[in-house]
């Protein structure tokens, strides 16, 4: 999911895609050219690029959500559905999820896919902005973001908003790449994913858009800097858990009971 108006936070009109530094403009079309040419296949390669553990780690991830039955979640980047169909089974038919993202062409893919699985009523298709949220204020119980925070244009605007939408007391849940804590693993990390985009080359036809993931995983913040982005965004009780050795990292977030 990405930002379509809003620019870099220093307000240098420019912001990186990948290790290219693009317009700000220019990087949503590129990342939404991205998406449409993996939304096909996008599933199976996150099983082969992630040797399936993506599963485990997102299955984890809603079980630390604090996402109770009767919850309204917002899921925000949230793909072809992993996340919003683990969400919809734990609120139950009384709770509420949006499955969002800013991408039609992964929209549709998620629906596609979703519908064979006999899509919930109470689950919510949205194409929207998560640095221009359409909701009002205190809307959400919790909201979640899986694997898809790294590709906003303006990480900061996207944090602030979502404070804005989640009620007092809620929580945001975020998964995304991170560093790993030993340098063997991170060895071993780098040259594993710098097969990625021969495996999008011979399974999708296409390995430019893995050449990207790569290098936005390494573009991302590590994990103290984005839990100091959200204690600057104004969330409280912030903490990360490194899961599988760093490789992707879990943060959450609180909104204040009393706002400051």
């Amino acid at each position: 999911m990405i930002s379509r108006k809003h620019s870099e936070a220093d307000g240098s009109g420019t912001t990186h895609f990948g290790f290219e530094t693009v317009r700000v403009d220019e990087k949503a079309e590129r990342i939404a050219e991205v998406f449409d040419a993996v939304s096909a296949k996008y599933d199976m390669m996150n099983d082969v690029m992630s040797l399936g553990t993506h599963r485990l780690v997102k299955w984890y991830a809603i079980q630390a959500s604090n996402i109770k039955p009767g919850s309204r979640v917002l899921d925000i980047a949230a793909g072809t559905g992993d996340l919003s169909r683990l969400i919809s089974r734990r609120v139950g038919p009384q709770g509420i999820v949006i499955h969002s993202d800013i991408n039609e062409q992964m929209l549709k893919a998620a629906r596609v896919r979703l519908s064979k699985a006999d899509i919930p009523e109470n689950m919510t298709f949205l194409q929207a902005d998560a640095e221009d949220l359409q909701f009002e204020d205190n809307s959400f119980d919790a909201v979640t973001i899986g694997y898809g925070i790294r590709n906003f244009t303006n990480k900061d605007q996207a944090l602030r908003e979502i404070l804005r939408v989640l009620k007092p007391g809620g929580q945001l849940t975020i998964i995304e790449f991170s560093r790993p804590t030993s340098r063997p693993l991170q060895m071993m990390a780098d040259a594993y994913s710098r097969l990625w985009p021969t495996f999008g080359q011979i399974l999708v036809g296409n390995g430019k858009p893995y050449r990207y993931l790569v290098e936005s995983i390494k573009m991302h913040p590590d994990q103290e800097t984005f839990k100091s982005m959200m204690q600057n965004a104004g969330y409280a009780h912030v903490t990360y858990e490194n899961l599988m050795g760093g490789i992707a990292a879990l943060h959450i977030g609180l909104k204040p009971q009393v706002q400051p």
